[in-house]
């Protein structure tokens, strides 16, 4: 069946590398529901692409010549973009990897992985996952950066922290109830009460919440 326009992947890609990133575009362009809305090579013309027009996922070059991706995250937040924003590198400093992390993003994605895999990752952080390796995260959870101390609030319960775990991982939720032998459904409440005591809605937004303000829960 084919893909309707309200089912469609709006791509970006920004990256300085032109090569990349037009090999990039004419691979993704040609998987099922994804258009690569635009790319280019500079933060003031991924602002200006932004404004124009419907963005879902931002693919961000972290090191982008005179300036990184950490300043593009800065501005897009400022402009209000809503989006996701995937990092697609061919490394990055570990303490750079929890800062992004903790700044928002749905994930890191390495370069040298396969097109095949760029796609699903793309395909997991739409649906609300958080593509993040092993050790990414655990530079992110003993990271040393400041942990404001004045907004912890309820303790999570022990379901919420297995769950909370399996998040950690990418597993979706009835993946996550395989896991610990639970239904689905149960799943479900316990995310919801996660996202009620953290206030967030999304996952992506759960992982940067507990990194900021509830790792000793962790």
């Amino acid at each position: 069946m084919p893909e309707t326009a309200a089912s469609t992947v709006h791509l970006l890609l920004l990256d300085d590398h032109t090569l990349f990133r037009e090999s990039a575009s004419r691979l993704l362009a040609a998987e099922p529901g994804f258009e690569v809305a635009a790319h280019c090579g500079t933060i003031g013309e991924a602002l200006q692409i932004l404004r124009r027009k419907a963005i879902d996922v931002v693919l961000l070059d972290f090191d982008l010549g005179e300036s990184d991706g950490r300043q593009f995250l800065r501005l897009a937040k400022e402009e209000g973009f809503q989006g996701k924003v995937l990092v697609v590198t061919a490394g990055v400093d570990a303490g750079v990897a929890a800062e992004l992390i903790r700044s928002g993003i749905s994930g890191v994605f390495r370069k040298h992985d396969s097109a095949a895999l760029l796609a699903q990752a793309i395909r997991d952080v739409m649906a609300g996952k958080v593509w993040l390796d092993r050790d990414q995260l655990q530079t992110a959870l003993n990271s040393e950066a400041a942990v404001p101390g004045e907004t912890r609030s309820r303790r999570f319960t022990e379901r919420e922290q297995q769950v909370l775990s399996y998040v950690f991982e990418g597993l979706a939720n009835k993946e996550i109830a395989a896991r610990i032998g639970v239904s689905e459904s149960s799943v479900k409440a316990a995310l919801q009460q996660l996202f009620s005591k953290t206030g967030v809605r999304t996952r992506s937004q759960l992982v940067r919440i507990v990194l900021e303000q509830h790792r000793d829960q962790i």
